[in-house]
Parts: C-alpha cells; structure tokens; sequence
C-alpha cells in the first residue's frame, strides 16, 4: 500500500490484483490497461480489498474514497463499504451488509449511478458511463455523502436505531467499520476502475 503525504492511500498498483481477493467467481475480475475489468461470468461476485490480511478484508470505519471509473452502455456496478466478505448468500448474489454507491447506465433500472443504492436514489445519471469520470466518497459517522466528478449527488445521515424493510435489514453502518467491494453485477455488464484510494478519517 503507498501512503501519499496527505493520507491518502493507493489501493491498487495499476498492475494486477495484489491486495484484493474475489468472493465468488475469480474471472469476473482482470487487470486491463491499468484498470480493474469487472465482468461477472456467472453472477454477481464483489472484489474486496484485503491488503496484506490472509483472510477477511481490511476494515474502514471513517473515511474518503475515490475512484476513476468507465462503462460500456447498457452496465450496472457499484462500490461496497461498510461490509463483509462473508456478508454474501448461496454463491454470493449481492452483499447483504453494508451500503452501495451504485454505478448504473441501464435503461432498465431506475436507481442510476450516484445513487446510495435503495436508500437515496437518483433517476438520472449527471455523467456519461462511458467516459472516465470520478467517484468519491465520505463516511463520517453517521453522515454518508457521495460526489460524481466532484458533483454532490447524496448528503445522507443514518438515524438512530433504523429499521430497514425485509430484504435490506443489514444495509447499515457497522461501529467497527468494515470492508470495501467493488460489484461485478452480471455477464452483460462491463465496468473498469483505476486510480482508486482511500485516507482514513478520525
């Protein structure tokens, strides 16, 4: 991992998978010019990051991420944090910990990228998918705000003792933190992620 004087941290070396473990179905993840190419080829699979642990992921409680992201048209993704590795059902469908900044030009589905995926979604994306553009995120305690190209799509402050409907009873944050996942959604879906980092926050 390379700390920069600021504190932010690369996550990946732009070379291969080195610090990162799949859950499910390793081929939905390859390293393409640089990028991370995430392509399911069964089903949805996530890839976490894992650092230099044996097993489980690094865990994240107060932080800031960012990432450079494209799409081919017609694609669904998203960014997992505050979850598990083992937070998965079956052959691990979608992560059930956790919240996800979802990526997603799919005419099809309605929550589009930006989205704090079924808690705060938006009906338009502000980007075109298929151009490199920037994703950034900040989890400060309760508080979860998201950017697009540096455009604030989510201000979102979890209240105390939530409930969650059937389905999403887990989509919350965890006190000790936890991990972050990038989604593989499904074998139609093309993205790549490059320049991705992270700093820690008090």
């Amino acid at each position: 991992m390379v700390f920069a004087a600021d504190g932010w941290q690369s996550l990946f070396n732009g070379k291969d998978l080195t610090g990162w473990r799949v859950n499910a179905y390793p081929g939905s993840f390859t390293v393409e010019n640089g990028a991370i190419r995430a392509n399911a080829t069964t089903e949805s699979s996530h890839l976490f990051y894992v650092g230099d642990l044996k097993e489980g992921a690094v865990r994240f409680k107060n932080f800031e991420f960012e990432a450079t992201v494209r799409s081919e048209k017609e694609s669904n993704a998203g960014i997992y944090f505050h979850t598990d590795i083992n937070s998965g059902k079956g052959q691990q469908l979608h992560l059930s910990k956790g919240y996800e900044v979802q990526l997603n030009n799919q005419t099809r589905e309605r929550k589009k990228t930006g989205s704090l995926y079924a808690i705060v979604d938006l009906d338009k994306s502000l980007v075109d998918e298929t151009e490199w553009f920037k994703v950034r995120f900040r989890v400060e305690n309760k508080r979860i705000t998201i950017w697009i190209n540096d455009r604030q799509t989510v201000d979102y402050t979890e209240p105390e003792n939530v409930e969650r409907p059937p389905g999403f009873a887990g989509r919350l944050l965890d006190p000790q933190g936890g991990a972050i996942a990038l989604q593989g959604h499904d074998p139609k879906s093309f993205y790549w992620f490059k320049d991705i980092r992270i700093r820690r926050l008090p």
